[in-house]
């Protein structure tokens, strides 16, 4: 089977170990910012950051309607890593829409402290 157009995306966290597998992302990411109004004014909160492997497990199981298996076989990774991905990316998205954040989708995202 023949891969389809993308990119290769691996975001190496420095820690020793065995290197993380790169994921086949099909879709250009650029960094794109999600800001949520109330009263017409753009609130302040802490932002919440999705990467692109996140987004794309949710893209493929929830707008193409892939199966886990077939998304993670089209990702190039493990189910259950695609399962890790998608609980990731739901629980990042219900806490932005829950407590009015803005979602920052970036292939960089910042270290956390």
């Amino acid at each position: 089977m023949a891969t389809p157009p993308g990119w290769h995306w691996c975001w190496r966290r420095g820690r020793r170990g065995r290197p993380p597998v790169p994921r086949h992302i099909s879709i250009n990411i650029k960094d794109v910012v999600f800001i949520p109004f109330e009263g017409g004014v753009p609130v302040q909160n802490e932002p919440v950051y999705l990467t692109p492997d996140e987004l794309e497990a949710f893209r493929l199981v929830y707008l193409e309607h892939l199966t886990q298996s077939e998304a993670a076989q089209r990702m190039g990774i493990s189910r259950g890593t695609l399962w890790r991905c998608l609980e990731s990316a739901r629980s990042k998205i219900a806490k932005a829409l829950v407590e009015r954040r803005p979602i920052v989708i970036t292939k960089t995202p910042p270290i956390q402290q």
